[in-house]
Formats: structure tokens, sequence, C-alpha cells
């Protein structure tokens, strides 16, 4: 009988292990378009569905055959711009010079932040800039996960100077919807925060082997914490008991099945612990991180995979969507 090999399962990249700041994730970057366009977007996490679609990957050994696909249903409701904010790059640094607001809000805005009632600045008055980013919010009160308050955060715009300047004053006050941004058959990028575990001990945490059961002091715990002179200065590498889940992670090259741009058929009592579609939604390939009625953010992919087809399949059947 072959000997079990149980190596450690937890990695020791991601370090500390501690709760993220917010339930929304931030993006650390965004990769240049030529086209003057958001170069990402948001979306509620419905859950999981599969679907059977026409493989069409031509180094595939199913190609043109049915097969099926396992995918993550994300609701995208539109997202409104707020403001538009000037960034000048010092230093590798990026500090805010100008920020122009909209002329109108929307009111659920105000349960997030106290917005100006007159823009103190017009769009044509910053001339010294290097790039904008959209400051946009979601809403959150067309979908029925039972929540108003929005979740604000910026966005990076592709283009030149000037394209982003035209497109940034075209769409301030605007809603953006997801079918301009986001194409079937491309690869995203997706940033969420996990679910939050709580505090589980190292055997659940990183997957320690069980110790023996004549063993002193505890079968689900590490054997050995360091050097016995060294006790007070534990090396961060053993695995202890702490906080699980609830971290923010990026998963990268998703792709992406299907964008709809208007919501089929839901099932009879809706979705399991998420309710019923109303708005635009797309489909990614595989799982992605988060719980149901998260927030995921979207970027395009930074480094696309080129084994992965850039045409989206065609699907005969949906599990969850009649």
């Amino acid at each position: 009988m072959a000997k079990k090999s149980a190596p450690r399962k937890g990695s020791l990249q991601f370090h500390p292990r501690s709760r993220a700041q917010s339930p929304v994730a931030r993006v650390r970057r965004w990769l240049p378009q030529k086209e003057a366009k958001l170069l990402g977007f948001a979306g509620y996490k419905v859950g999981m569905a599969h679907v059977i679609a026409t493989d069409n990957n031509p180094n595939s050994l199913s190609k043109n055959n049915s097969i099926r696909i396992p995918v993550t249903i994300i609701e995208c409701p539109p997202l409104k711009a707020v403001s538009a904010r000037f960034y000048n790059t010092v230093n590798h640094y990026n500090n805010v010079v100008g920020e122009v607001y909209a002329t109108s809000f929307d009111k659920d805005l105000a349960r997030k932040r106290t917005m100006p009632k007159k823009p103190k600045t017009k769009i044509e008055d910053i001339k010294e800039y290097d790039h904008i980013n959209l400051l946009v919010q979601t809403l959150p009160a067309l979908t029925t996960i039972g929540k108003k308050k929005p979740e604000l955060f910026e966005v990076g715009i592709g283009g030149n100077k000037e394209e982003q300047l035209a497109y940034a004053k075209e769409m301030l006050g605007k809603e953006i919807n997801v079918a301009d941004i986001i194409q079937p058959g491309s690869q995203v990028d997706i940033h969420a925060v996990t679910k939050g575990q709580g505090v589980q001990g190292p055997v659940r945490r990183f997957g320690v082997t069980l110790k023996s059961h004549k063993s002193e002091k505890g079968r689900r715990r590490p054997g050995s914490l360091g050097a016995w002179k060294a006790q007070v200065n534990h090396m961060w590498k053993i695995a202890f008991s702490g906080q699980t889940g609830f971290f923010r992670r990026t998963e990268y090259n998703k792709w992406v099945v299907q964008v709809s741009t208007k919501p089929e058929k839901n099932p009879k009592d809706g979705f399991i612990r998420y309710g019923l579609i109303k708005n635009p939604y797309i489909l990614l390939k595989g799982s992605t991180g988060g719980a149901r009625k998260r927030l995921v953010r979207i970027s395009h992919a930074c480094r696309p995979r080129s084994n992965i087809p850039k045409k989206a399949p065609e699907i005969t059947f949906n599990s969850r969507l009649p």
C-alpha cells in the first residue's frame, strides 16, 4: 500500500491572516486600454450553477462536443458615476489634485456619505493632471438582496488624458451598464472578500496532521513551537490558531461565459439565500470567493492566458435559469 502523504495545506504567501478592513475589496492595478471606458465593474454574487455548452477550444480533446461547465452567477446592476478624481503621479505615488462632483445624486447615497449640494469646481477648471478615475456607486436598491446603502469605490478609465476627460464629462451623474464594459469570451480578474469562518484551530486553518492519541497536551496542536530557549519569540511559520476566512483575495483569468443584458426566467422560489435576479448578470467559469449577496469587483485580466478561447461558447442548457 502506498504511503499516505498529507503536506501542509496552508500557504505562507498570505501573511498575516487577518480580517479584511472592509467587505468591499480594493483593486491594486488597472490594466490600461486604448478605448475610453471603465476598466472594471462590480456585481453581487448570486450563487453557482452549471451549463451545457459546445466546447470551442481548438486544442481540447472534446472539441465541438457538449461539455458541462460550472459557472458563478453575478448580478450586475448599473453603476452610477458620482465624481471624477484627477491624479498626478509623483515618484510612483498618485496624489489627488482635484475632484469634480455630479450635479445630482441618488437619494440612497446619503446613507453612505454626505455629498455637496452644489459642485464648487467645474471639470474645465483642472488643467494639470496625469490620469482620471471615476468614483462610482452601486445601486443595491434595484436588487432583491434587501439592501439600500450603496458601496462607493473608484474605477480607472482607459484611453489618454483627453479621452478620459471627455468620457468622465459625459458619464458624470449617469448610469453605466455591464454590457458596455465586459464582453462575452473575455478574461477578467475577480477581487472579493472570502467567507468568514471565525477563529479556527491549526488543523482546520492549516491542515496539520493530528498527533498520536497518546500525545500530551492535545492532539489538535502543533508538535513543536520552536527552541526551548526561545519560547518568548515564536516563529511566524508555526501553524497557530487564528482568524480563518474574510480575507481579500484576487483570482486571475476568469472566463466570461455569458453576459445577459436582461434577466431571464428565475427559479420558482428564487435563488437560495439570495432572491430573484432583476438586473443584467454575467456567468463566470468556475467558483469565485465571497458569500452570497457580497460585492465582487471585476477588472480586465492583467495577465491573460493564451489557452483560453476568446469567444464565448454556445450555451444549450442552464441548470438554474430555465
